[in-house]
């Protein structure tokens, strides 16, 4: 059953699931800002990659959950963006801050041998908390440099 989201003054329609939302990162939105922006046409020189990710809840047998979060809760990261199930759209802060600060890494493409390829569970920031939050690359997505930055590349930046 789809939901009703409000926002900025406007109800929307909310699909089932994020799955079903099919998520897109928007292309520039240039027309829609008075500030100057670079050139926003879509081209293979400023396309990048990263990972959309699931982050969800696993518990550690024997310790009491304390985060607000509960085994299977979990959200997306969907291009530069946090999509939350619509049956469950809060998450933790608290949880939330503990698998923060490797999503960036997550997202990018990294080598075989690379702990970040290998390893997906992090552990509440609570030692005593059993929650542990697994992160899962779900599908790479192409994205474009003007989408996320005001800055303009330069030839020769890597």
């Amino acid at each position: 059953m789809a939901s009703k989201v409000k926002k900025a003054g406007k109800v929307g329609r909310v699909a089932d699931t994020p799955r079903a939302m099919n998520v897109k990162e928007p292309r520039s939105s240039a027309k829609n800002s008075a500030a100057p922006r670079h050139s926003t046409r879509k081209t293979a020189d400023d396309e990048f990659v990263l990972y959309d990710l699931r982050i969800e809840v696993v518990e550690t047998p024997g310790k009491p959950f304390v985060s607000h979060v509960k085994v299977g809760d979990w959200f997306e990261v969907i291009g530069g963006r946090l999509v939350f199930p619509p049956d469950r759209p809060s998450f933790s802060l608290y949880a939330m801050m503990a698998v923060l600060p490797f999503i960036p890494a997550k997202q990018r493409p990294t080598h075989p041998n690379d702990w970040m390829s290998t390893d997906s569970e992090i552990a509440s920031l609570d030692p005593a908390c059993g929650a542990k939050f697994r992160i899962t690359r779900l599908k790479e997505r192409t994205l474009h440099h003007a989408d996320y930055s005001a800055l303009p590349l330069r030839a020769g930046d890597d």
